[in-house]
C-alpha cells in the first residue's frame, strides 16, 4: 500500500515551537511540541531570545514529532515554516548571529533626534502624521542597534525577520516569503515588495537593500533542505523548502477565510481580527493591511497587543485553584476554568473591562491604559476573569465594525483560532457579544494548517488555493449566538464600551503626565 505524501509545517510561536506533519486532506498525522522560553531581559522592557535557541528546540519538536507518529520521514514531500511576526536577527557576514534576536514584545526605544528632514518632514507634518511617524522610527529595532551598538551594526551582513533566518538555516539561502513581512522595515505594503528607492521608510532606518533578504510569494520554493538541516529535522536532504507566511497569516488561511464576508478571529498572545481581500484596505487611515498568505492579498487587521495574554495572567495570579484541582482531577485547567466563566452571567453584573494593556497610536493612543469599571461587593475574581473574556471580544467587535466601514464589506461569519478559541465559554460569548455565529475550525493547529496549504500547492498537490482550502480545511463546532445574551451585551456595547476610551482619555493623559507612564 502507497503511504502519502506528507508536508511537514514548522510554527515557530512565541511560547513553542512545533513540528506538524499534515496530509493533503488537512489531517494532522502527526505533532512534536517544545515549549520554549519567550524571551529574556537584560534589562526591564527588553525581550530578547538567541536565535540559536530557536533552532536546537526545532531540532527537539522533530525528536518528539517522529517518537510520536508512525508516519515515515519518506513520506515527507516538502517543508515549510511560519513563525511569530516582528522578530528581527543580524547575521554577519558568516551567517553567524551576532547578537539575540529582538523579540516582537520587546519595549525599547531608539532615541528620536528631530523630525524627518526634507520634504518627507514636510510632508509629514501637513498630514498630521508627526506622532505615527515619531513612534515608528523609535520602535524600529535597527535604530536603536546602530545608536547603542554600533559594532554589531557595522558588522551587519544580513538583517532577517525569524523566518527568514529559519529558511536561511534550512537551504542556506537568504529568502524570505512576502507573506512575512510584518515589522519596522523597509516594506511596501501596498505593492508587498521591499519599498521603492525613494520610499520615505528608508530615511528613516539604517537598513540597506542588500541587508534584506530575497523575497518570493507564498507556494514558491524558497530553496532545498541542507545535509545538516535534514539531519536536525530528521528528514531526507534536498526536500524542497515551500515559503509560507507569518503565523497570523497562515492561521487566517489555515482557518479558510479565503474570502472578505469571513472574519478570522486570533484569540492568542495576541488578539486580532482579520479580513483577507484582494484590495488594498487600511483598517485606519495610513496603517496599511498585511501580506495575506494568499499570493496577491491583504489581511486587513485590527489588533489587541496583549490579547489572551491577560487571560494568562489571570490564570497565573488568580487561578492557581483551578490549577490544582485540574492536576487532581486528571483535567485540563481550562474545563475549570470554563466552569469559573459559566457560574457568572453575561456582562459579569455590570463590570466592563477596557483590553488596552498596551499603549497604541491612534485608538487605543500612546497614552491607552486598561480599565475595569462597575466594581461592586457581589463581585468575585470570576467575574473578573468573564470581564476580561468580554472585554476582549468588545474590543474585537470595535475593530469588525472598523474593518467594516473601511472596506464596504459586512463579515457574515466568524472564524475563531488560536488558544483562547478552546474554551467554549469564550466561543459562546463571542458569538453573544457579535451576534454572528462563531466558528473554530477542526484542529487547533490553524497556522501550521495555513502554512501546509501554501506548501500543498507550491508542491503541486493541489492546483490552486481555492481547492486546497476546501480540502484541507472545514468547521468543527459552531457556537450560536443566544438571543437574550445578544441583547444585553448589544446595550453594554453601545450605550457603555463605546463610550470608555473617550471618557477616560482625558484621565489616561493625566496619568502619563504625572507618573511618566507608559513612556
Amino acid at each position: 500500500m502507497v503511504k502519502p505524501p506528507l508536508i511537514l509545517a514548522i510554527d515557530n510561536g512565541t511560547q513553542s515551537v512545533r513540528a506538524l506533519l499534515f496530509d493533503t486532506r488537512g489531517n494532522l498525522v502527526g505533532k512534536g511540541k517544545q515549549e520554549i522560553e519567550p524571551y529574556f531581559s537584560e534589562q526591564p522592557g527588553w525581550a530578547e531570545q538567541h536565535p540559536d535557541y530557536f533552532w536546537a528546540n526545532l531540532g527537539l519538536a522533530c525528536q518528539q514529532l517522529w517518537q510520536s507518529t508512525e508516519a515515515r520521514p519518506e513520506q515527507v514531500v516538502g517543508v515549510t515554516a511560519t513563525t511569530q511576526r516582528g522578530t528581527v536577527i543580524n547575521l554577519d557576514r558568516h551567517g553567524k548571529p551576532l547578537r539575540p534576536a529582538i523579540i516582537w514584545l520587546d519595549q525599547r526605544h531608539a532615541r528620536v533626534d528631530g523630525p524627518v528632514a526634507g520634504p518627507w518632514g514636510w510632508l509629514f507634518k501637513v498630514a498630521g502624521l508627526q506622532d505615527t511617524i515619531h513612534r515608528f522610527r523609535e520602535k524600529t529595532q535597527a535604530n536603536w542597534i546602530a545608536q547603542n551598538q554600533p559594532e554589531i551594526w557595522a558588522k551587519t551582513h544580513k538583517y532577517l525577520l525569524l523566518s527568514g533566518y529559519l529558511n536561511y538555516r534550512l537551504t542556506g539561502k537568504f529568502r524570505d516569503s512576502v507573506g512575512s513581512q510584518v515589522g519596522y522595515l523597509p516594506f511596501d505594503y501596498k505593492k508587498q515588495a521591499w519599498a521603492g528607492r525613494r520610499d520615505f521608510k528608508w530615511p528613516l532606518m539604517p537598513v540597506t537593500r542588500a541587508m534584506l533578504p530575497e523575497l518570493v510569494q507564498p507556494g514558491e520554493t524558497i530553496g532545498t533542505l541542507l545535509p545538516e538541516a535534514a539531519a536536525h529535522l530528521g528528514l531526507p536532504a534536498g526536500l524542497p523548502v515551500i515559503a509560507a507566511a507569518s503565523d497570523k497569516a497562515c492561521e487566517i488561511l489555515g482557518s479558510g477565510g479565503l474570502s472578505p464576508d469571513i472574519g478570522c478571529m486570533s484569540y492568542g498572545t495576541t488578539a486580532t481580527i482579520n479580513m483577507t481581500n484582494a484590495r488594498y484596505v487600511e483598517p485606519a487611515r495610513f496603517m496599511p493591511p498585511y501580506p495575506s498568505a494568499l499570493p496577491g492579498h491583504y489581511s486587513t487587521e485590527v489588533m489587541i497587543y496583549r490579547g489572551f495574554w491577560m487571560v494568562s495572567w489571570f490564570k497565573r495570579e488568580f487561578g492557581l485553584r483551578e490549577q490544582k484541582l485540574a492536576e487532581q482531577r486528571g483535567v485540563e485547567p481550562e474545563a475549570l476554568f470554563d466552569e469559573l466563566v459559566d457560574a457568572v452571567p453575561p456582562g459579569s453584573m455590570g463590570l466592563m473591562l477596557q483590553p488596552y494593556w498596551s499603549p497604541g497610536v491612534r485608538q487605543p493612543g500612546p497614552e491607552a491604559k486598561g480599565s475595569i469599571i462597575g466594581f461592586g461587593d457581589v463581585h468575585t475574581r470570576a467575574h473578573v476573569y468573564r470581564a476580561i473574556l468580554e472585554g476582549l471580544a468588545y474590543a474585537l467587535r470595535e475593530g469588525k465594525e472598523r474593518i467594516e466601514k473601511r472596506s464596504g464589506q459586512r463579515i457574515q461569519r466568524l472564524r475563531v483560532a488560536g488558544g483562547g478559541s478552546q474554551s467554549d465559554a469564550a466561543m459562546q460569548l463571542t458569538a453573544d457579544i457579535f451576534g454572528l455565529p462563531a466558528e473554530r475550525p477542526h484542529t487547533y493547529e490553524t497556522s501550521g494548517l495555513g502554512a501546509a496549504i501554501d506548501a500543498a500547492v507550491g508542491l503541486g498537490l493541489h492546483p490552486d488555493f481555492e481547492t486546497a482550502v476546501g480540502a484541507m480545511t472545514r468547521t468543527g463546532k459552531i457556537f450560536m449566538p443566544e438571543p437574550e445574551a445578544s441583547a444585553l451585551y448589544q446595550r453594554l456595547y453601545k450605550e457603555v464600551y463605546q463610550d470608555m476610551y473617550p471618557r477616560l482619555q482625558p484621565l489616561y493623559k493625566k496619568i502619563r503626565e504625572i507618573t511618566g507612564y507608559p513612556r
